[in-house]
């Protein structure tokens, strides 16, 4: 696998040099950008300024073909806008959806929309409960993913208009659709695949995030308040690091941008090496896999048998 490297290409190679890359190194290709996107800066507006940033070559080598996929740690709005001008929408797709992976206690949960879109219609969130069990179907081997609606309450006709305009919906969608889940049924993995609406959906995963970090922190404080704690410590070092492990959003590198016509990950801007490893590696094994092509098909046939979707 190479790697495309974009950005101001002196600092990248100079970067490089550093770690001990051979500038013949043919693992890494270095493709000069020399403008940058700062997280302060207005999306739409730096992206239409800055025409040669990082974010929107990388955007245009993969339509060009000259890169499989992209993975950026950078401005997510950006990020978003350059894959609408420059790989553009899947045809029937709505609106593109962030695909958040969470770690859960039955392994992994997808979470659509991640923070993409703060209003919602009913009928989007239909379209990312149907692109979220796509993904699940070529990247985790899992033909009839279950989907959730996110509520406040696992009654029927409980929740905002949004929550109950969207539930006849998605029992009518043709998906494995489970009813409402809670918050709380996020973390145990009630579902494969939890929608609502961007606002929701960051607050959540950002939410579970910290406390991941708030609660493997005061097990290692607990642990290290006495030396008999500290023993038992080392006895179940194996156990606590792959709990760790299990937690981290390191694991799964970053989110996938889905209903756009080519792979696109985004990353925390905390990104650290290990996370932006797995990014690579998982941008890689979602291009191999062939999720682009099955998710124009299943859009199209979805868009064919449901006249009640808007244009």
């Amino acid at each position: 696998m190479k790697v495309v490297l974009v950005g101001p290409a002196e600092r990248v190679r100079s970067e490089l040099t550093a770690r001990g890359v051979a500038p013949d190194d043919t693992r890494f290709e270095v493709v000069d950008a020399p403008e940058l996107i700062g997280m302060d800066e207005d999306p739409a507006v730096a992206c239409r300024a800055k025409p040669r940033a990082s974010i929107l070559v990388a955007a245009e080598l993969v339509a060009q073909g000259h890169a499989d996929g992209l993975v950026s740690a950078g401005h997510p709005g950006a990020t978003m806008v350059a894959a609408l001008w420059h790989l553009k929408r899947i045809p029937g797709v709505l609106r593109p959806a962030i695909a958040v992976p969470v770690p859960t206690a039955r392994g992994v949960t997808l979470v659509l929309d991640g923070g993409a879109n703060m209003d919602c219609k009913p009928w989007h969130l239909v379209q990312f409960a149907l692109m979220g069990t796509i993904i699940f179907r070529h990247l985790h081997g899992r033909q009839n993913a279950t989907v959730g609606l996110l509520t406040i309450d696992k009654e029927e006709g409980k929740g905002n208009d949004l929550v109950r305009e969207t539930f006849p919906r998605l029992k009518s969608a043709g998906l494995e659709f489970c009813g409402a889940v809670e918050g709380r049924d996020v973390p145990a993995g009630k579902t494969d695949v939890v929608v609502c609406d961007g606002f929701v959906g960051s607050v959540v995963v950002k939410t579970m995030e910290g406390a991941a970090l708030a609660v493997m922190g005061m097990l290692k404080s607990e642990i290290l308040a006495t030396w008999r704690r500290r023993l038992a410590g080392i006895l179940l070092k194996g156990p606590f690091t792959r709990l760790k492990r299990k937690m981290s959003c390191e694991e799964y590198g970053g989110a996938l941008l889905v209903g756009v016509n080519g792979i696109v990950v985004s990353c925390h801007g905390s990104s650290n090496a290990r996370a932006i490893a797995h990014a690579v590696r998982a941008a890689a094994r979602t291009a191999e896999s062939g999720l682009v092509a099955a998710m124009k098909e299943a859009v199209a046939r979805a868009d064919a048998c449901d006249e009640t979707v808007p244009a």
